[in-house]
């Protein structure tokens, strides 16, 4: 700085937006409420290997998670997400694949499916 003296430390537009979103999640009820359903649903998809694979065959492929280098985006990447293939996801949980699965008689599988069909 002394070598330079019209060198100016300014923050990036990407971390201020991260940050932003970051306030969102943290401090207003509906993002927390939303961010943590979001994170059920694809916590529950993503840890069974059997699901990953109806998802797949009911997205075409599409992944629900987008991992990104900040912290706080990837939850809103993630919604997106779900967003753009909740009709396919519709499909899947009412599909009588996931009918006759084991995942669907327990209570976090009825759990997500109620958040998917938006019944919760």
């Amino acid at each position: 700085m002394q070598n330079r003296e019209n060198l100016y430390c300014t923050p990036g537009a990407a971390h201020c937006i991260d940050l932003m979103l970051g306030d969102f999640g943290k401090k207003i009820p509906f993002y927390q409420e939303t961010i943590a359903c979001g994170k059920k649903i694809t916590t529950y998809i993503y840890s069974r290997t059997d699901l990953i694979s109806l998802s797949h065959k009911f997205t075409k492929g599409t992944y629900l998670i987008r991992q990104i280098n900040t912290c706080f985006a990837t939850s809103y990447l993630t919604l997106g997400g779900l967003d753009e293939n909740k009709r396919s996801l519709i499909r899947m949980f009412t599909f009588k694949e996931w009918k006759f699965t084991q995942f669907e008689k327990t209570t976090n599988g009825g759990f997500v499916e109620n958040l998917i069909l938006d019944q919760i």
